[in-house]
């Protein structure tokens, strides 16, 4: 008997493969029989081949989509609800605008120069007139009238112990141009360390840097009256210079941000060497702003905030300490500073000269003081601490 061939499949050499590039761009390989069919006797044309479900495809897909862009906008409200430091809305820094634009017309009012020392600049106000520019050169009214309304004058706060002008200088201005200068660099760098670090911190910082600044003045300055807020804005300069130093860490542009506020200082220094410019008020409101920022602006670190902060559960770096060490060391050397430096200058400007005996000890020998006129037979080795208006004396 003869092998006899199985229809079922097609000779070998009757296979033809045909490569079929469907939409999606995949390629596929399918064999097909050139032999006579039903479908292709019936009909030359190919038979249509199955597409793919491309509407899954588009669902699934927007699924996808819809799904990243709500996780996306759940990470940015997380990132937006969760502020490592509290932000302000700064009131207390307007506010003291204000209060210097008020007084300033108020000092104006009483100047009244139309009646009381003519001729006048700008007749046309009325009795908020300008003295002459010899008289005061930057539109303003006279000093007696500065004198009045509380300018810093030594022998005042000396021989009739008016202390409080030592406070109220800072709220008076000498002219036009000096309130509106004074006034934009105090929007500029108030405002926003007000939102940084709220209105107690930062009122406390510019009150008792205008103090050092008028305290600064006094003891240098004793023939002419002194009044404006500068002393104040050089606190918060020097509080910003402080602020960065002791909070260096968690800045990015560190050395960029350093370097942009000593030239910002630099520049306003220079500016007091000009004639009729306070330049004490500035370096002791500058000094005193800066240790001061030492003590207010200190911040903790960014892990214990983050970890004070972190949901229940989540897994957080173990921050022992609030503050570095090095800041805890700046907090205290600055409160020394500010003791030793506030109290013999403000008790220099009240009392000839007084003596503080503070380390006695066994006497182990004898000595006398030129100065007090006074003698140790049996105590010394004291540390006499002497202040006064021609100077500090310290005698061992």
């Amino acid at each position: 008997m003869g092998r006899r061939e199985s229809s079922s499949s097609p000779p070998t050499d009757q296979i033809e493969i045909k490569v079929h590039t469907s939409r999606r761009g995949d390629n596929s390989v399918h064999p097909d029989s050139v032999g006579p069919t039903p479908s292709t006797t019936a009909s030359s044309q190919p038979q249509p081949q199955p597409q793919p479900h491309r509407h899954r495809h588009r669902q699934g897909h927007g699924q996808r989509q819809r799904q990243n862009r709500g996780t996306a906008a759940a990470a940015a409200a997380s990132r937006a609800e969760f502020r490592p430091f509290r932000r302000w809305a700064p009131w207390l820094v307007p506010t003291f605008v204000v209060i210097n634009f008020v007084v300033f017309v108020i000092t104006m009012y009483l100047n009244n120069c139309p009646e009381n020392s003519p001729p006048c600049v700008a007749t046309f106000f009325g009795r908020f007139a300008f003295q002459t520019f010899k008289d005061n050169p930057l539109l303003g009214p006279s000093s007696t009238t500065l004198m009045k309304m509380g300018a810093l004058e030594v022998d005042k706060v000396v021989h009739k112990h008016q202390a409080w002008r030592l406070f109220t200088c800072i709220w008076l201005h000498a002219g036009v141009f000096h309130i509106l200068a004074n006034m934009l660099s105090l929007i500029f760098i108030g405002i926003r360390l007000e939102q940084e670090f709220g209105f107690v911190r930062i009122g406390l910082l510019y009150v008792i840097s205008g103090f050092g600044g008028s305290l600064m003045s006094a003891l240098f300055i004793q023939s002419r009256i002194s009044v404006g807020a500068s002393g104040a804005l050089f606190g918060l300069l020097g509080g910003m210079l402080s602020e960065l130093i002791t909070n260096w860490t968690i800045y990015a542009n560190k050395l960029a941000a350093l370097l942009t506020l000593i030239v910002i200082i630099i520049i306003n220094l220079a500016v007091g060497i000009l004639p009729h410019v306070d330049n004490f008020a500035h370096i002791g409101g500058f000094l005193s702003g800066f240790l001061l920022g030492f003590v207010f602006l200190i911040r903790p670190q960014f892990g214990w905030v983050s970890q004070k902060n972190s949901p229940p559960g989540s897994i957080a770096t173990t921050v022992k300490s609030k503050h570095k060490t090095y800041q805890y060391i700046l907090w205290v050397l600055s409160v020394i500073i500010l003791v030793v430096g506030y109290v013999p200058r403000i008790l220099s400007l009240f009392v000839d000269f007084m003596y503080l005996i503070v380390f006695p000890a066994h006497c182990l020998f004898s000595w006398h003081s030129l100065w007090a006129g006074w003698e140790c037979f049996w105590i010394t080795s004291f540390f006499v601490f002497g202040v006064g208006r021609r100077g500090v004396l310290l005698v061992f």
